[in-house]
């Protein structure tokens, strides 16, 4: 299935994808649904023909769970990216965080602070939890992962390297793109670990192309290693990491100046299509 949550006439309604129309399932929003038991069944045995739909032309995506209880982000994970950012091989998973207050829609504005000099773009694959899940290995780890979605996860580089920790320059306002749907598992060719393609373009040119086969931690060791440290909940994210081609790698260095259009995709999900405006428009 793909799901996602839509905003309508000032709210949000969670819409499963059928054809060219969205079916209201019920619930708020995806974060509502996934915290229900027994929520796969639920969604898919919503009747599209009883039910209110959406047409998808024109739809107004919000994040595709717009409050989850944590965004857990992982650096550092594609090998080329490594390389290009001049570092050796991790041991272990390079986790930061981001914020609900972040994230924004698949067609949203992405904010640029004045603040900032060195807005960049980093494509990610990100698994959305379907379960309440701690210390979870193999089975269950599996399990506990509801499907993929999209985030961009843009970086303020300057930020970013003021000091060795790496937040502040991850967990500006309205700066981070995830949607438009979450995809069950069973729909991904490798199912919990997703070989897809990713691409990321700033005005129609490449910036990003690799395949998430090539992820260092794949998805079930992210969600082993994540929840040895915190509980899990329904609704949370993890972002898998971002592979080579940033801005900040690049000679010379490119970053986003606002005005561009950054289109996001991955095999199989979708597509994050955004405009970088000033933080003063958002």
């Amino acid at each position: 299935m793909k799901l996602a949550t839509l905003r309508d006439s000032g709210s949000t309604r969670a819409v499963r994808l059928d054809g060219d129309r969205l079916v209201d399932l019920g619930v708020s929003d995806l974060g509502e649904l996934l915290a229900q038991d027994g929520w796969v069944e639920k969604a898919a045995a919503v009747d599209a023909d009883t039910a209110t739909t959406y047409p998808v032309e024109g739809a107004d995506f919000a994040p595709v769970v717009p409050r989850p209880s944590k965004v857990v982000c992982v650096g550092l994970n594609y090998k080329n990216h490594i390389q290009e950012m001049g570092r050796d091989l991790p041991k272990y998973p390079t986790l930061f965080a981001k914020f609900a207050d972040c994230l924004i829609g698949a067609t949203d504005e992405i904010a640029r602070p004045d603040e900032t000099e060195q807005v960049d773009w980093e494509v990610e694959l990100a698994l959305v939890i379907g379960a309440p899940v701690r210390h979870a290995s193999g089975a269950d780890a599996e399990a506990a992962i509801a499907g993929f979605t999209i985030l961009n996860d843009i970086t303020c580089r300057d930020w970013q390297f003021r000091t060795r920790e790496w937040l502040q320059g991850k967990m500006w306002d309205s700066s981070t793109p995830v949607g438009p749907y979450l995809v069950t598992s069973d729909e991904l060719p490798g199912g919990v670990r997703p070989a897809l393609d990713v691409t990321l373009s700033v005005d129609g040119e490449v910036m990003q192309h690799d395949n998430t086969g090539d992820l260092l931690f794949d998805p079930v060791a992210l969600v082993e290693y994540v929840s040895t440290v915190v509980r899990l909940n329904p609704g949370d994210i993890i972002a898998t990491g971002t592979p080579g081609g940033v801005g900040h790698a690049r000679d010379p260095k490119r970053y986003l100046v606002g005005g561009e259009r950054v289109v996001t995709e991955i095999e199989g999900i979708g597509r994050l299509e955004n405009i970088v405006a000033k933080e003063g428009v958002v």
